[in-house]
């Protein structure tokens, strides 16, 4: 038996090809090792950038035509300036260029200095008579930091439930919480998971990781009773009928120990919201209504049809009749026609999701919060869902989304989640981004971006291929993040980048000069360079929200006692003996409570030998508070109290690498015994309260008269906050 030919790297000519289109031909896991692209991989990407690289003639052929189309191109087709200065792309124009400029404010400008923030459409005219058109981002020089420091809350939404919940957390259970939570602990935030549009079930995927659509947001989280129809209905008895379903669902999870049942939730919304839709809107409604369909427009009106035509055909869109797999044939206008009813469904119910998302921004700005609801951009689109279907130009046809091997995954990931082409987000003006960016500030006091490393790169995984086949395609950057600041600042939002994990050279720096803030998780911070143990309150980063765990981590009880192990054993995922796992997983959590002692923030006696306390509980509870009072020691300008921390949840919300194995995204937020805690209950927790009354005991984070009660009266709290 013969052994496999290795995979052959790009040719040269290839290799020339691939940079030029911003396709990577190789990779650096680590400092130390770079590891080449296939050819496969290559061809595979520049076929889906709509170039021939199929054979050696054909990559000729194309390496001809780009070196001519870049050598007679005198501008790009975005162009990116930044505060007052004229953008640095203009400098290589011939001297005595004309300039005209059409501001999106409806001037008309002949200089590229001193344009107001927006996107502009710039016609250059060369002294020779050739003609340039572009358009031009101008966005501020970065983003405004918000005022002083501030600690919130983290919490999965579908997670929290309410006695008044349908099952699971919906957006009224979002505004209590914020009113009560702005109020009572003084927080400044509340972040949640991505609350985008998913694919329509019945089975829903339950990730929010994977929607049908990161423009529009998902009815499922409506509390239909807030609906102002829902008073008017002409069928009570069906109304009374499905409260009672509601509360029976309620209880199953509350009281019975049940999952939470996605499907079985909204198949009871949506009968009920079907009721409501059959009430005629007051005349101030309507023209509130009206006023939304014309500000969305073509979006809102794809996003309803492809719902509309799921009813019918299924929601994968592959699958439907050839003629309506295009938004714009003549036949996806007749069926939109003939289902007018069901786009209007669907048209309102993103109407009044959005008022419902509005109203709890409102809620936590009036309980105080500086910056409110902290909303969560999923990476990509599932690739049968509305978004792929309406703006299928836009995306990479073949690609999929993932991760390279590296220390973590020998294989690799693929995310399923198809690509945005970068030329054709470019030849746009990046007007599908912005868009979506403007579509989530409505109602986000600030917004995290998931992966935010794909601003500048993504990993493409071939259809059909493993993703160890994959390779890197960049994109321009620096319009990603004009795009970016120019409308998070349009909204006065802050911009929260998850950049966990392996982050290539640069990226960090990038985002930091342009005022996005970075994620920084404890049981990460160490110092890698040095002799990597757990890294020094002062030497974490000041512009970044610091958390101690996240929806994909160990809960921090979980993680203190090691039943992170124990479950991972359970599943049969661990890929060394449990007593390695175990012991690694001591010596980690050892580290860092050595280091809690030595800055007096967990005093002795406190882990694990609490008079009395002969579950334990007492102890983690000190250790978790210990936890925190470390992160505020920190200079991170933002804190975040994972919720389900605050009563002493084991349970993660999401383990990665499994599927059926775990009920990811289904669990309710319980106690240390299993047992789900509704939002009611959580306002009376004592445990809770205790958690955050630490941020309070230490002064406005560490300035007043209590520092003391963060440890040591000698560490400094507030002078590192400056530094980067």
């Amino acid at each position: 038996m013969t052994a496999p030919r290795p995979a052959e790297p790009p040719s040269e000519d290839l290799s020339r090809l691939a940079a030029l289109h911003g396709v990577a031909t190789s990779y650096s896991p680590s400092p130390d090792r770079t590891v080449a692209a296939t050819a496969s991989a290559v061809t595979h990407a520049l076929t889906a950038l709509g170039v021939d690289a199929a054979s050696p003639e054909a990559v000729r052929a194309a390496l001809t035509a780009r070196a001519r189309e870049l050598g007679e191109r005198l501008l790009p087709p975005t162009v990116v300036g930044w505060g007052t200065t004229a953008p640095a792309a203009l400098a290589a124009l011939p001297e005595d260029t004309r300039l005209l400029i059409r501001t999106e404010q409806g001037e008309t400008r002949v200089s590229a200095e001193h344009l107001p923030p927006g996107v502009h459409e710039l016609t250059a005219t060369t002294p020779d008579g050739r003609t340039a058109r572009a358009h031009l981002i101008v966005a501020p020089p970065r983003l405004p930091r918000p005022p002083g420091r501030s600690h919130g809350l983290l919490v999965q939404l579908y997670s929290l439930l309410s006695r008044r919940s349908w099952g699971m957390g919906d957006l009224a259970d979002l505004g209590e919480l914020a009113g009560w939570a702005g109020r009572t602990l003084g927080v400044g935030f509340i972040q949640v998971n991505p609350l985008h549009a998913a694919v329509p079930g019945p089975p829903t995927d339950p990730s929010p990781y994977r929607p049908s659509s990161r423009r529009f947001p998902d009815p499922v989280h409506l509390r239909v009773e807030d609906v102002p129809e829902f008073a008017y209905t002409d069928a009570p008895d069906r109304l009374h009928a499905l409260l009672e379903r509601a509360g029976r669902l309620r209880e199953a999870v509350l009281e019975k120990g049940a999952l939470i049942d996605r499907d079985a939730v909204w198949e009871a919304k949506r009968e009920a919201l079907e009721l409501v839709h059959e009430v005629p809107l007051a005349p101030g409604r309507h023209a509130a209504y009206a006023d939304f369909l014309a500000a969305q427009g073509r979006a809102l009106e794809d996003h309803a049809t492809y719902n509309a035509l799921a009813e019918v055909h299924g929601p994968d869109w592959h699958r439907w009749p050839a003629p309506l797999r295009d938004p714009r044939s003549a036949t996806t206008a007749r069926a939109r026609r003939e289902l007018a009813d069901r786009v209007d469904f669907h048209s309102r119910l993103v109407w009044l999701t959005d008022a419902q998302l509005t109203a709890a921004q409102r809620a936590a700005r009036e309980a105080g919060m500086p910056v409110g609801i902290v909303h969560d951009l999923a990476v990509g689109v599932h690739p049968g869902g509305a978004d792929a279907w309406a703006q299928q130009e836009y995306f990479a046809a073949g690609m999929s989304v993932g991760a390279p091997p590296d220390a973590f995954n020998a294989r690799g990931q693929d995310w399923g989640l198809p690509p945005w082409r970068p030329d054709r987000l470019a030849d746009s003006g990046y007007a599908p981004f912005r868009a979506l960016l403007r579509a989530l500030f409505r109602y986000a006091g600030a917004l995290r971006i998931d992966h935010v490393m794909g601003l500048f790169r993504l990993w493409w995984v071939p259809e059909g291929h493993p993703p160890t086949e994959g390779t890197y395609v960049r994109y321009d950057a620096e319009a990603m993040l004009a795009v970016l600041v120019l409308e998070a600042s349009r909204a006065g939002a802050v911009v929260i980048g998850e950049d966990l994990g392996t982050v290539e050279p640069g990226v960090r720096e990038a985002l930091r000069e342009r005022g996005v803030y970075g994620t920084s998780v404890l049981w990460f911070e160490r110092d890698w360079e040095g002799d990597g143990r757990p890294l020094a309150p002062d030497g974490w980063r000041a512009d970044c929200l610091a958390t101690a765990t996240t929806h994909d981590l160990p809960s921090t009880a979980a993680r203190l006692s090691g039943e992170h192990v124990e479950l991972r054993d359970r599943l049969g995922l661990l890929t060394r003996p449990l007593e390695e796992e175990r012991a690694e997983a001591a010596a980690d959590v050892g580290e860092w409570r050595e280091l809690l002692r030595r800055l007096g923030l967990l005093r002795e006696g406190a882990s694990g030998d609490v008079a009395g306390d002969v579950s334990g509980e007492a102890s983690v509870e000190a250790e978790i508070q210990a936890v925190h009072r470390y992160l505020l020691r920190t200079p991170a300008r933002m804190i975040g109290v994972w919720l389900p921390d605050g009563v002493g949840d084991r349970r993660p919300q999401n383990l990665p690498g499994t599927w059926d194995q775990y009920p990811n995204w289904r669990l309710p937020i319980a106690d240390a015994q299993g047992r789900p805690v509704t939002l009611e209950e959580l306002a009376e927790s004592a445990r809770l309260r205790a958690l955050i009354d630490v941020f309070g005991q230490c002064g406005q984070f560490g300035q007043g008269a209590a520092r003391h009660a963060c440890g040591d009266d000698s560490a400094s709290y507030d002078t590192p906050a400056a530094r980067p």
